[in-house]
C-alpha cells in the first residue's frame, strides 16, 4: 500500500537557449530539440535513464514533427530505454507548467518516484495556429453564439488590447515595459549560462560540415531603444496598442525539470533544490483571456496560506506587455521583483516550453540572490491560467 500523500522535490531544471524565429535553431527537428534537455537533466544528476517513471511534456502545436506524442518520441531520440513512457499535454502557454503540476501530483499520490516534466515548441517549423484552419477549427455553433465570434477563433492580441484599454495602459507604458525586458535580459545573459544547456548546430555547405554553438537567447535586442519601439506600427489589423515590440517573440526552445519523491532522493542519492509549495489553475473570460494570472495568483497564495508580501520574486509571463502590467495594478508589489531578468518579450516564448523555462529561470534567480519563495503565473489561450509557488530548499 502506498501513502496517500508524499513530498515531491525538484532536483534540477534546465533549458536550451531560446532561438529567434528562423534563427539558429530553425533546422533542428522538434523531437531532437526536446531530447537535448531531457538527456542533459538526467545525465548531470547521475540518474540512470531506466529509473525515470514517466516523461510529461507540454506542447501546443501538436502537428507534424510535434505530433504523435512528441514526449515519447523525444525520449527515444534522447536514448532513453523503451521502458520509459511519455505523454504530451496542452494547456496552451502554460503547458509545461501543467506538466510540472501533473508530475508533482503523481509523486504526491505515490504513482511516480522519478519523473521529468518538460516542454518544447519549434515555432519556426510549426507556425502558431497551424493545427487549426478557417474551415476546420474548434468553433461550434454553441461557442459562436455564446461569444459572438462570427466564425473567427479567439485572438490573444485582441484580448491584450482590451486589457490595456480597460486598465488605461498607454502605448508608452507598454513600450517602456518592453524596453525594460530587453535591458534586464541582456544584463542577465551571463547569469543564464547556469541554466542553459548549449546547442551545437551542424551546418552543411559546399560538402563541408561546420558546427555553430548557441549558448545564449537569440531574441534579446541589444540595441533597441524606446524610439525604435514607439515607432513600430500595430502588428494586428484593427488594433492600436499591440505591436511586435510589446508582444512576446515567436521562438524555438525546450526545457525540462527533474522531480523525485523523498524515497527516490535517498535511494538514488539525489540532491533536492526546490519544491512546489502550492499550485493552482483557473478559468476566465476566453475573449479577454489573458487576465488569468490575477485570480491564479490569489488562488495559489490562498492555498499556501501566504500573503503576497511573503513572496520574494514573481514571474508573470510576458505574452503581451498588458498582462504583467495589469497584474501589477492588482497587487501591491515592488515592480523590481517582477521578471527581474526580463521575460518572453525579450527572451522569446516557445509556447510549450515556457512553463518549465520560467521555473528554471526562477530557481536560478532565487538561488543566486539567496531568496526563498517565487511565484509564477502564466496566461493561456482560451481564458485560463496556472500558477505555482516555488520554495528553495
Amino acid at each position: 500500500m502506498v501513502k496517500k500523500f508524499r513530498e515531491s522535490y525538484i532536483i534540477d531544471a534546465i533549458r536550451t537557449p531560446l532561438g529567434r524565429r528562423n534563427g539558429l535553431l530553425k533546422n533542428l527537428h522538434a523531437v531532437d530539440l526536446l531530447a537535448i534537455p531531457l538527456k542533459a537533466v538526467a545525465e548531470r544528476n547521475n540518474i540512470q535513464f531506466d529509473r525515470i517513471d514517466d516523461i510529461i511534456a507540454g506542447c501546443v502545436t501538436q502537428i507534424g514533427e510535434q505530433g504523435a506524442n512528441v514526449a515519447r518520441n523525444a525520449a527515444l531520440s534522447a536514448g532513453f530505454p523503451e521502458t520509459v513512457p511519455g505523454t504530451t499535454v496542452d494547456r496552451q502557454c502554460g503547458s509545461s507548467l501543467q506538466a510540472l503540476q501533473f508530475a508533482d501530483q503523481g509523486i504526491n499520490s505515490g504513482f511516480y518516484d522519478v519523473v521529468i516534466a518538460a516542454g518544447v515548441e519549434s515555432m519556426s517549423r510549426h507556425t502558431i495556429g497551424s493545427n487549426i484552419s478557417k474551415e476546420k477549427n474548434p468553433i461550434t455553433t454553441s461557442l459562436d453564439k455564446r461569444y459572438n465570434l462570427n466564425g473567427n477563433w479567439f485572438s490573444q492580441a485582441y484580448g491584450a488590447e482590451l486589457i490595456a484599454k480597460d486598465r488605461k495602459l498607454t502605448r508608452s507604458e507598454l513600450d517602456e515595459f518592453s524596453l525594460r525586458s530587453h535591458k534586464a535580459a541582456l544584463k542577465a545573459r551571463e547569469r543564464f549560462k547556469k541554466e542553459i544547456v548549449p546547442v551545437n548546430i551542424e551546418n552543411f555547405k559546399d560538402g563541408e560540415i561546420t558546427t555553430t554553438r548557441l549558448d545564449y537567447d537569440e531574441g534579446v535586442r541589444e540595441n533597441t531603444t524606446i524610439e525604435k519601439l514607439s515607432g513600430l506600427p500595430p502588428a494586428f489589423s484593427g488594433l492600436e496598442l499591440i505591436t511586435a515590440g510589446n508582444s512576446s517573440q515567436i521562438s524555438d526552445g525546450a526545457s525540462s525539470v527533474l522531480m523525485a519523491s523523498e524515497e527516490a532522493v535517498t535511494k538514488y542519492d539525489l540532491k533536492p533544490t526546490a519544491r512546489i509549495l502550492s499550485a493552482s489553475v483557473v478559468g476566465v473570460d476566453p475573449v479577454t483571456m489573458l487576465t488569468g494570472p490575477i485570480p491564479a495568483t490569489r488562488k495559489v497564495l490562498d492555498r499556501a496560506g501566504l500573503d503576497i508580501s511573503h513572496i520574494d520574486l514573481f514571474e508573470v509571463n510576458e505574452a503581451f506587455a498588458p498582462v504583467p502590467l495589469a497584474w501589477l495594478k492588482e497587487f501591491d508589489v515592488d515592480d523590481r521583483k517582477l521578471n527581474p531578468n526580463g521575460g518572453a518579450i525579450a527572451l522569446g516564448h516557445p509556447l510549450g516550453a515556457t512553463g518549465c523555462r520560467i521555473v528554471t529561470t526562477m530557481i536560478n534567480e532565487l538561488k543566486t540572490t539567496g531568496k526563498k519563495l517565487g511565484l509564477i503565473a502564466i496566461c493561456e489561450g482560451g481564458g485560463m491560467s496556472n500558477s505555482a509557488i516555488i520554495e528553495i530548499l
